[in-house]
């Protein structure tokens, strides 16, 4: 015999299913964009537009996705940002 708790929790259950489904669908496209973005990243690394690597420059293009990296590529690119280092650290030192 079923019980009224057993209905409750297969009530519940279809439930958070259907609210996982739902969150997962709203997500999806911004996973997708961020793997994008990034996989952009390393190809303009590896094409040698002079972009580095960075965790600021992963992060900028995994929350951005493909916008973000097309500014990390134009910022650096204009070496305002995110451009690969000229000279070692131990140069710029004042003595």
């Amino acid at each position: 015999m079923v019980t009224t708790t057993e209905i409750a929790l297969l009530v519940l259950a279809l439930a958070l299913l259907f609210g996982a489904y739902r969150i997962i669908k709203t997500v999806k496209p911004l996973i997708v964009n961020a793997i994008v973005g990034v996989i952009i990243l390393l190809v303009a690394n590896f094409v040698g537009l002079g972009v580095s690597i960075t965790p600021i420059a992963v992060l900028v293009c995994a929350v951005g996705g493909v916008p973000g990296a097309v500014l990390v590529i134009l910022l650096s690119y204009l070496d305002i940002a995110f451009a690969g280092m000229l000279a070692p650290l131990a140069s710029l030192a004042v003595a």
